[in-house]
C-alpha cells in the first residue's frame, strides 16, 4: 500500500507531500488542474519514461520519493537482491532526474541505494497496477486480449506459454537451418573448400600462444647479438666486482666500509650511512655474480638463430593473410572452425534435419494443444466472472464470451483470441472493440481489473478517469465497484464524478494557481543585484476535512455551493453511507454462513 508521495520540482509542482489512506483514495479539480501530474510521479518513480519537460523549469533537479508498507511478498524480493529493509517496516522508492549539461540524468532508489531500471520493473509488479483511459483502446487489440487472458489463467498457464516459445524457437531454428541447407549447397560446397583450406594452413602453423611473436623477435635479438652481450655483461662484471686495472666498484665500496666502521665508534649518527653502504656492498656483489651468471649462458647458436627466423617468417605471413595480430588469427582459426563445423553438419545429412524438424514440430503441436487446453479452460472462467462483475455497473443483460480460434503455431501458441461482446439483448457477440461504446468500454476495463483483483496482486490499483462517458445510475454502478475494490486494495482514482468522489474514503482536492511576483520575494545575486520573479503556475494538493469536502463535491456536481447544490451533495454522501453498510452487512452474513457450515460438519463428524 501507499503510504507517502514527496515530490520535488515535477513539472507544475513546488513541493508536495501527500499521505494516503487504505481504501478508496480520489483526486478532484478542474479539467487541466493537473491532477494526473501526482499519478505521473508515482508511474515515473516506478520505472516511468522521463522527459526534460518532467523538471520544474528553474530547478536543477526533480526529486521524487513514494513509502510502501512492507509485505512478505516485498521482503522476499528484498532478500534476492540483498537490499536491506528499514527499521520502519518501509520501501521507500525515490528517482533523482537532472540535466547536467543539457543531458537527461536518472538515478533510482530502494531504500536508499541505488538501484537498475530492470529492478524497479520487478518491484513495481508488486507495488502499482496503473488503469488510462488509453488502456480501454489497447484492450480492443487481440495481443492484448491474449495477455490478460493468460495472465488471469495463472502460473500453470504461463509457464505453458514459456514452454510453447522455447519449442516455437527451436523449431524455427531448425527449420532456419534446414532451408539454407537446402538452398546454398553450391555455396556451402565452396564455403567448405575455402574454410578446409584456410584451416589447413592455419592449423599447420600451430598457433597456440598469441604472444609467440613477441617472443620469437625478442629471442632473434638475443642470438642476433649474442657476442655483444657477452662482451658487454663481461665488461659490467669487472666494473662490479672484478676490474684488472684500477678498483671496481665493490672495492670502492669496501674501503668505503672499512673506513665508516671505524669513524662510527666515534660517533653513532654515522652509523645509518654505514648501514646504507652495507647494503649497496652487498647488492654490488650479487649484481656481479648475476651478470657473471648470465654472460657465460649466452651463446651464439646459428642453428637456433635459423629456426627463430624461419618461424617469425611464417607467423608474419599469417597474420598478413589473416590478422594483422598473431591474436586475431587466433580468433579467426576458431570461428572458421566453427562455421566448418557448421557447413559439414557434423555428419547431418539432409535426410537427418528433416527428421529433426519433424520431431520438434510434434514437440511444438504438443505444447501449443496444452496451450490450448489452459486457455480454454481459463476462458470459461472468465467469462463467468467477468458478467458476474459487468452486473452491477448496469450492464446485466450483457453477453461476453472468450473466442479461441486455431492459426499456425506462433511463439504464443497456436490461438488467436478475441473477446466477444453484445450488451444489448437480441444482439449478436461482436468483436469488443468494435461493439463497445467509450463508456461501456470503461465499464468492462473495470470489471476485468475486478476479475484480476480477487487474485493475489499488487497492493494499490490506479485509476485515471475511469469513468470517462459514463453518467447517472451507470457512474454510481462504478463507483460501488470502486469501492468494493478498494475493500481488498488500495485504490487510487482520478474523477470527475461526484458519485464516485463522496463514496472515497480520502479526497484530495487538485488546484493550479498562478503565484504573482508581488507574492514572490525578489533575489539579490552575489553582486548586490536584485531579480524580480516573473508569473508562476503551481499544482496544489489538499486532503480535504469533510466540511471541505461538502464544498468541493457541490462544485463537483454543479459548479456551484448553492444551497440546493450542498443538498444534493448530502444525499450523495448518505448512498454512500449506505453502500458502506450494505458491504458490511454481506460480509457479515457470509461469515455467519461459514460459521454455521462449519458447526454442521462438526456435529456430523462428533454424530459418526
Amino acid at each position: 500500500m501507499l503510504l507517502l508521495l514527496h515530490i520535488e520540482n515535477f513539472a507544475l509542482i513546488d513541493a508536495l507531500d501527500l499521505t494516503f489512506r487504505e481504501g478508496l483514495n480520489v483526486l478532484t479539480g478542474e479539467t487541466g488542474a493537473g491532477k494526473s501530474i501526482v499519478l505521473d510521479a508515482i508511474n515515473l518513480i516506478l520505472g516511468g519514461k522521463a522527459v526534460n519537460a518532467m523538471i520544474r523549469a528553474g530547478s536543477p533537479r526533480t526529486l521524487l520519493e513514494a513509502s510502501f508498507t512492507l509485505t512478505p511478498a516485498l521482503s522476499a524480493w528484498l532478500e534476492t537482491t540483498a537490499l536491506e529493509p528499514l527499521e520502519e517496516d518501509l520501501l521507500v522508492c525515490s528517482r533523482e532526474i537532472s540535466l547536467p549539461q543539457g543531458l537527461l540524468r536518472s538515478r533510482f532508489r530502494v531504500n536508499g541505494v541505488v538501484v537498475n531500471k530492470q529492478q524497479i520493473a520487478q518491484l513495481r509488479e508488486h507495488l502499482i497496477e496503473v488503469t488510462a483511459q488509453g488502456q480501454a483502446l489497447q484492450l480492443g487489440r487481440t495481443d492484448r486480449q491474449r495477455q490478460c487472458l493468460d495472465g488471469f489463467g495463472g502460473e500453470a498457464l504461463v509457464n505453458q506459454r514459456h514452454q510453447v516459445t522455447a519449442a516455437f524457437t527451436h523449431w524455427q531454428k531448425l527449420a532456419a537451418k534446414l532451408e539454407r541447407f537446402r538452398q546454398n549447397e553450391q555455396q556451402r560446397l565452396q564455403n567448405i573448400d575455402l574454410l578446409h583450406y584456410q584451416l589447413q594452413e592455419l592449423n599447420a602453423a600451430h598457433l597456440e600462444d598469441a604472444h609467440e611473436q613477441l617472443d620469437l623477435e625478442q629471442e632473434l635479438q638475443r642470438l642476433n647479438h649474442s657476442v655483444e652481450l657477452q662482451q658487454q655483461s663481461y665488461r659490467v662484471y669487472q666494473w662490479l666486482y672484478e676490474q684488472e686495472q684500477g678498483e671496481a666498484c665493490a672495492d670502492l665500496l669496501g674501503r668505503a666500509e672499512s673506513t665508516l666502521l671505524e669513524i662510527a665508534e666515534y660517533d653513532p649518527q654515522l652509523q645509518p650511512i654505514l648501514e646504507l653502504v652495507q647494503q649497496a656492498l652487498t647488492q654490488v656483489q650479487e649484481a656481479g655474480s648475476q651478470i657473471n651468471a648470465y654472460g657465460s649462458t649466452v651463446e651464439t647458436d646459428p642453428q637456433q638463430l635459423q629456426v627463430v627466423e624461419e618461424r617469425l617468417m611464417d607467423l608474419k605471413q599469417i597474420c598478413r593473410k589473416y590478422g594483422p595480430t598473431l591474436a586475431d588469427a587466433i580468433a579467426y582459426q576458431q570461428t572458421i572452425q566453427q562455421q566448418y563445423a557448421d557447413l559439414t553438419n557434423e555428419g547431418q545429412s539432409v535426410e537427418e534435419l528433416e527428421q529433426a524438424l519433424r520431431n520438434c514440430e510434434a514437440t511444438l503441436k504438443q505444447a501449443c494443444d496444452q496451450l490450448t487446453k489452459l486457455r480454454k479452460t481459463a476462458a470459461q472462467t472468465l467469462a463467468a466472472r467477468l458478467l458476474q462483475e459487468l452486473k452491477p455497473l448496469a450492464l446485466d443483460k450483457v453477453q461476453f464470451q472468450v473466442d479461441l480460434q486455431p492459426i499456425p503455431p506462433t511463439p504464443y501458441g497456436a490461438d488467436q483470441v478475441q473477446f466477444l461482446f453484445s450488451a444489448n439483448p437480441g444482439e449478436a457477440l461482436q468483436a469488443l472493440s468494435e461493439s463497445a461504446s467509450g463508456g461501456e468500454m470503461s465499464r468492462f476495463l473495470l470489471a476485468l481489473k475486478a476479475c484480476f483483483s480477487q487474485e493475489e496482486g499488487v497492493g494499490t490499483l490506479i485509476f485515471d478517469e475511469i469513468d470517462t462517458g459514463v453518467s447517472g445510475h451507470v457512474a454510481q454502478a462504478i463507483a460501488t465497484k470502486l469501492y468494493h475494490l478498494s475493500r481488498y486494495h488500495q485504490v487510487l482514482c482520478v474523477t470527475h464524478q461526484p458519485m464516485i468522489a463522496a463514496i472515497a474514503d480520502a479526497h484530495f482536492q487538485v488546484q493550479k494557481q498562478v503565484i504573482s511576483p508581488q507574492k514572490t520575494k525578489a533575489k539579490t545575486t552575489n553582486n548586490g543585484t536584485q531579480i524580480t520573479p516573473a508569473e508562476r503556475t503551481v499544482v496544489s494538493v489538499t486532503a480535504l476535512d469533510e466540511q471541505q469536502r461538502r464544498q468541493e463535491l457541490a462544485a463537483i456536481a454543479s459548479g456551484r455551493t448553492t444551497e440546493e447544490a450542498l443538498t444534493f451533495v448530502d444525499s450523495l454522501l448518505q448512498q454512500a453511507g449506505q453502500v458502506r453498510q450494505q458491504h458490511y452487512a454481506n460480509i457479515h452474513s457470509k461469515t455467519s454462513a461459514k460459521a454455521k457450515k462449519a458447526r454442521r460438519g462438526s456435529v456430523k463428524s462428533a454424530d459418526s
